[in-house]
C-alpha cells in the first residue's frame, strides 16, 4: 500500500492548524483593536529582548550639585583673573612708554593750575589764543625762574658748604666722644672706613650711574618738551579734547561719564591749587625758621621744601629731614634740634589746619591711601609716579562716587510712577451720583 496518501493527510493537517491559528490571531488583533484597554493574556505577552535593563532616573545637572557659595566663588574668580590680566597688560603698555604717559599727566596737573588764570582772562575778552599764550608764558617763566634760582643758590654756596660741612662733621665727633653714649674714637674710625670701602666697592655702580647720566638729561628734556607741548594744547582746545574723548564712550554710559569728567577735572584743580598754597606756606615758614637760626642755603632748602610738598606725607618727611641734617652738619646739635622743632611745628599745622581749610572736601582721601599710592608710584614710575599719584588716587574716589550716586539717581528715577496726563490711575473711579 502506497505511503503517499499519509503524506497528504499529515500535511492537511498541519496546514489546518497553521490557518487556525492564524484565524485566533488575527481575531486577537481586531479585538485589540476594537478595545484598547483589553489586556492581552499572559501567553501572548512577547519576551523581552535580552538586554533589556530597567528604567534609572536622570543624573541631576551638575551645575545644580555645586554648592551655591563655591559657585559664587568661582564666578568671582574667573572674573577677578580676567581684571588681573587686564591690568597687568595696561600695566606692562604704560612701562613702554612710561615717558609719555607722565609727560601727560603732569602737563594735566599743570593746566589745572594755570587754566583758571585763562578762564578770568577770556571773562575780560581777550582771545582764547592770546589767553593761552600770555598765560603759558608766564607759568613757564616763573617755574624756570625757580629752577635758576635754586641752582644758583646751591653753586653760590658750596664752597662754603662742603667746609661747614667738614666743621660740622669735626664738632659732631667731639661731641660722639663726649656724649653719655660712650663713643670711643676706634668706634668712629671704624665708621668711617666702613664709609670708604662701601664707596670703593660701589664705584663701578657710581661710574655706571654717572655715564647713565646723559641718557636721564635727554630724557628729563624730552619729557619736558613733551610736557609743555601738551599743556599748551590743554590749555587752548581741552573742552574739543573731551568732546572727542566722550565720543569714545559707549552710548549707554556716555551721560554718565559726560557728569563724571567736570567732577574729576574740579578735585584735580582743587588738589593742585590746595597743594600749591600749602607747599608755599610751609616752604616760606620753615624758610624763615632756618633762616634766622643761621642754616646755611636757608632760601634753596626752602625751594626744595615747596617742591618735596607735591609728595605728600613723603615729601614732607624728607625735607626736613634734609633741613635737620643740613642744620646738624654746619650748626650742631643744638641747631638741629631746634630746625626739627620748627619743621614739626609747619608740618602739624599744616596737617591739621591748612589741608582740611583749603583743600577742604574737595579732596578726601584716606591717608593709608595716600602711603600706599606714594609707595605704588615710586616703585612704577619714580619721583614722577610719587608726585601724580595721589592726583590720581583723588580723582579716581571722585569719579567712583559721581558714576555711584548717577546710578542711583537713574535706579529711582525710573522706579517712580509717570505723572500728568499721560498718567494711569491706579485707584478705582469715585461713584457717580444716580441720574435723577
Amino acid at each position: 500500500m502506497s505511503r503517499v496518501p499519509g503524506w497528504l493527510g499529515r500535511l492537511g493537517a498541519g496546514l489546518t492548524e497553521v490557518s487556525e491559528r492564524y484565524n485566533e490571531r488575527r481575531a486577537a488583533a481586531e479585538r485589540e483593536r476594537d478595545d484598547p484597554d483589553s489586556v492581552p493574556r499572559p501567553d501572548e505577552l512577547v519576551p523581552p529582548p535580552p538586554d533589556y535593563a530597567p528604567d534609572v532616573p536622570a543624573r541631576p545637572d551638575p551645575a545644580l550639585a555645586v554648592p551655591w557659595g563655591v559657585r559664587v566663588a568661582a564666578e568671582a574668580g574667573w572674573r577677578l583673573l580676567v581684571l588681573a590680566g587686564t591690568l597687568w597688560v595696561l600695566m606692562r603698555v604704560i612701562s613702554a612708554v612710561q615717558l609719555v604717559v607722565l609727560s601727560f599727566v603732569i602737563a594735566l596737573l599743570i593746566t589745572a593750575l594755570l587754566q583758571p588764570t585763562v578762564a578770568r582772562l577770556r571773562r575780560h575778552g581777550v582771545p582764547r589764543g592770546p589767553a593761552t599764550a600770555l598765560t603759558a608764558i608766564l607759568g613757564f617763566v616763573v617755574m624756570g625762574l625757580i629752577g635758576w634760582f635754586v641752582t644758583w643758590q646751591v653753586m653760590e654756596n658750596v664752597d662754603d658748604l662742603s667746609s661747614q660741612i667738614q666743621d660740622g662733621i669735626d664738632e659732631l665727633r667731639n661731641w660722639l666722644l663726649n656724649s653719655p653714649f660712650h663713643v670711643t674714637d676706634k668706634q668712629i674710625n671704624e665708621i668711617a672706613k666702613n664709609l670708604r670701602e662701601a664707596v670703593g666697592a660701589n664705584t663701578d655702580q657710581i661710574t655706571s650711574a654717572g655715564l647713565e647720566g646723559v641718557t636721564v638729561v635727554v630724557e628729563a628734556l624730552t619729557g619736558i618738551l613733551l610736557a609743555v607741548f601738551c599743556t599748551l594744547f590743554l590749555l587752548y582746545d581741552g573742552k574739543r579734547i573731551w568732546e572727542w574723548t566722550l565720543k569714545l564712550v559707549p552710548a549707554a554710559a556716555r551721560p554718565g561719564v559726560a557728569g563724571a569728567g567736570p567732577a574729576a577735572w574740579r578735585t584735580l584743580t582743587a588738589y593742585v591749587r590746595g597743594t600749591v598754597i600749602v607747599a608755599l606756606i610751609d616752604a616760606i615758614f620753615i624758610g624763615l625758621g632756618i633762616y634766622f637760626l643761621d642754616v646755611p642755603m636757608a632760601v634753596p632748602l626752602a625751594v626744595f621744601i615747596f617742591l618735596f610738598a607735591f609728595i605728600p606725607l613723603v615729601g614732607a618727611v624728607v625735607s626736613g629731614a634734609l633741613a635737620v641734617v643740613v642744620a646738624l652738619v654746619t650748626q650742631g646739635v643744638f641747631t638741629a634740634v631746634m630746625t626739627l622743632v620748627v619743621v614739626l611745628a609747619v608740618q602739624q599745622i599744616e596737617g591739621h589746619i591748612l589741608q582740611p581749610f583749603i583743600l577742604g572736601r574737595a579732596v578726601r582721601v584716606h591717608p593709608l591711601a595716600v602711603v600706599l599710592a606714594v609707595a605704588c608710584g615710586g616703585m612704577v614710575a619714580g619721583i614722577g609716579g610719587a608726585v601724580v599719584a595721589v592726583p590720581l588716587v583723588a580723582v579716581t574716589n571722585t569719579v567712583a562716587g559721581y558714576l555711584r550716586a548717577y546710578s542711583r539717581r537713574a535706579a529711582v528715577r525710573h522706579a517712580v510712577p509717570p505723572r500728568g496726563a499721560t498718567a494711569v490711575s491706579a485707584e478705582p473711579d469715585p461713584p457717580q451720583a444716580p441720574p435723577e
